[in-house]
Parts: C-alpha cells; sequence; structure tokens
C-alpha cells in the first residue's frame, strides 16, 4: 500500500534524524528514544508490576504509576519474553512503531471511506509530518492508542459493531483519552438504535461494551486506593492533571502571550488554535458522528485538563480526523503542491521533533 510506505519512509527518516542528533550530543539513541520521561514509568510497570511512587517534597507532588494504564507496558512484557535480549526500551519501541504502522494502515481506510482513496493517502502523509508526530516513533502510548482509535473508528463505519466494541476496550486500557474512542462508539450505537429501534444485539453490546476497559482500569485503581469511584481521580489530582474546565490551558496561554516563553510552550497556543479550527471544519456538514464524537471528546479531555501544558500537542495526536479537511483540500490541489506542502511540513517535523527529544528543557 502506497499510503504506509510512505508512512513508515517518513517516520523511519524521523527516527534516524533523531537517532543520529542523540549520537552526535553524546546520548544514547535508544535511550533517547525508548527511555525518557513516561517511557521510564512503562519500563518499570513492564518489569516490576504496578507499585512504583515518586515523591516531590518541594512542590508537593506524588507521583504514583497506577496513573498509567496497562495495555502498553504488558504489551512491552509480552514482547520481552518473546524477544528478550531487545530489553524493556527496545521492546516499546518496537509495540509503539509496530502500533504505529498499523495506525497508517487504519487512517488511510477511514480516511478512504470518508474522502477517497486519494485523501487517504494524504490523511496519512500529513498525519505523519505533523510537528509532533516525534511521538509516533518513541516509546509512548499515542500510536497504539492512534492504531486503535482508527480500526475502531473503521469498524463503526462498517457497522461492525463487535470489532469495534472489543477495539474500544482495549483503547480504553491504553490511556486515559481511550474513552473517546468508546465515547464514538457507544454514541454510534445510541444513533443507530434511534434509527433502527429493532437493530440486532450486537449494537446494543457495542454501545454498552465500548467503555468497559477504561472503566475496568479506574475501577482496579480505586479499589486499590480504597475508594472504588474516586481513587483513579486522585491518583491523577497528585500528579497536578484534573479537569478544570479549561482554566489551566487558558492561564498557560494568557502567559505564553504576555512575555517570552520557551519555545515548546509557546508553540502549545498556536496547536490548540489550528485544532480549533480543524474541528469547525469537520463539523461543517460532511464527517461522519462517530469521527465528530471521537475528536470532539479528545478535545473536550485535553484542553478541559489542567496540567501538563506542553504536552496537549502530543495528547491530540490520535484525533487524526482532524486532518481530514486538510487531507481533502490537498487532494484537490495540484499534485506538485500536494508534494510542496509535504516536504514543507517534514522538513518541520524533524527539525522540531529533534528539538523535543534532544534540547527541549520540558517533559514532552
Amino acid at each position: 500500500m502506497v499510503a504506509v510506505g510512505v508512512f513508515v519512509a517518513v517516520r523511519a527518516v524521523g527516527v534516524v534524524v533523531v537517532a543520529v542528533c542523540a549520537w552526535w550530543s553524546g546520548k544514547d539513541p535508544v535511550a533517547v528514544l525508548g527511555a525518557s520521561w513516561d517511557s521510564v514509568w512503562y519500563i518499570g510497570i513492564a518489569e516490576q508490576g504496578y507499585g512504583r511512587t515518586q515523591v516531590w517534597p518541594e512542590i508537593g507532588s506524588v507521583q504514583s504509576d497506577l496513573a498509567f494504564f496497562p495495555l502498553y507496558p504488558g504489551l512491552m512484557r509480552a514482547v520481552c519474553a518473546l524477544l528478550p535480549w531487545v530489553g524493556p526500551a527496545g521492546a516499546g519501541l518496537l509495540v509503539a512503531w509496530g502500533a504505529a504502522v498499523a495506525g497508517a494502515v487504519g487512517v488511510y481506510r477511514v480516511g478512504e471511506l470518508v474522502a477517497g482513496a486519494r485523501a487517504g493517502l494524504l490523511l496519512v502523509v500529513v498525519w505523519g509530518v505533523l510537528p509532533h508526530s516525534v511521538v509516533l516513533g518513541i516509546a509512548y502510548t499515542e500510536a497504539l492508542l492512534a492504531a486503535l482509535a482508527a480500526w475502531a473508528l473503521y469498524a463503526v463505519l462498517r457497522e461492525r459493531w463487535l470489532w469495534a466494541a472489543a477495539l474500544a476496550v482495549l483503547a480504553g486500557l491504553t490511556r486515559p483519552t481511550g474513552i473517546a474512542v468508546a465515547a464514538a462508539v457507544s454514541v454510534a450505537a445510541l444513533y443507530e438504535l434511534l434509527l433502527k429501534p429493532r437493530a440486532p444485539l450486537r449494537v446494543w453490546a457495542a454501545g454498552l461494551l465500548a467503555p468497559a476497559g477504561w472503566a475496568a482500569h479506574l475501577l482496579a485503581v480505586g479499589i486499590r486506593r480504597g475508594d472504588p469511584l474516586g481513587g483513579y481521580f486522585a491518583v491523577q489530582r497528585d500528579w497536578g492533571s484534573y479537569f478544570d474546565f479549561g482554566r489551566g490551558v487558558a492561564g498557560s496561554v494568557a502567559r505564553v502571550l504576555a512575555g517570552r516563553t520557551q519555545l515548546v510552550t509557546a508553540v502549545v497556543p498556536v496547536v490548540i488554535v489550528v485544532a480549533l479550527v480543524l474541528a469547525v471544519l469537520l463539523a461543517r456538514g460532511w464527517a461522519p458522528l462517530p469521527l465528530l464524537v471521537y475528536c470532539g471528546t479528545l478535545l473536550v479531555i485535553t484542553l478541559g485538563g489542567a496540567g501538563f501544558f506542553e504536552s496537549k500537542p502530543r495528547f491530540l495526536l490520535p484525533a487524526f480526523p482532524l486532518l481530514l479537511p486538510v487531507a481533502a483540500a490537498m487532494a484537490r490541489a495540484r499534485p506538485r503542491t500536494a508534494v510542496a506542502v509535504t516536504v514543507a511540513l517534514a522538513g518541520l517535523s524533524y527539525g522540531y521533533g529533534t528539538y523535543l527529544l534532544i534540547s527541549a528543557p520540558l517533559p514532552l
């Protein structure tokens, strides 16, 4: 498939650029790609299970690994069992890279179904050359969530309800924003039932089962913390992450506009504005309901949550349907225009992605 070949080529170049720059700066490329920031927490869970807590008395923060969902470290553990010589960091990279490729296929299928084969190809390409697409090549969960989301949305659009529900359950075990996949499946099932009250039982099952993975992790963490319904949210609050209806994001944007700040912080408001504009374009009557619900839920969670302001762009990386208006416009343009836009975005992606992993003063 041309789309997958282009995606793999684009992202492979990005990984090589980061690896070479890491080596040039005296850093271990595998550590930069597979054992930085959140990856360290996933490695700990994969090796020893849950139970690690990091205390920061100077800022009053208590960070527990219970904030992290189990599917990704579970897959890392499985890879280590099959290929013990790769190590946990290597296993995390193999899972992320495999998920990114599977996600590219799913993104293409969704784009092809909604806007045609040419737009599907360009959707994959643009997704692969976003400024923050470097995250698709490191040991983080965004690639895995994007893959599960893409195939779940494709299954919903093709009315394969049980497949959609199963993938939504797995997405809910991947990261907190996995609930966006469940929301898309459940709302689509509800809409189907409103249109067809005598819809098959599998539609009911999909709507009810889709949130099960996300709910299971929250309940398990809550029971472990002695508060079944609130324990997980207490863990997140200890990390400084909670839903504040966007007050934290608004305050951070105001600080960026008020004066000088780090590049990694200054870029975030730009990404937010672009995402909101694309969401409006997507909602102008032609995008299927599941895509709107999925992207809308991701936007609400990401922009309505406090903490980790610099991470907001990577939280939005799985929201690939937002790029459909761009892909559709490029599909209508001349081929050389699409090529020029792709090359420009790829150069920006390689440069900015390398900065994020090698030089940025704040965690990604």
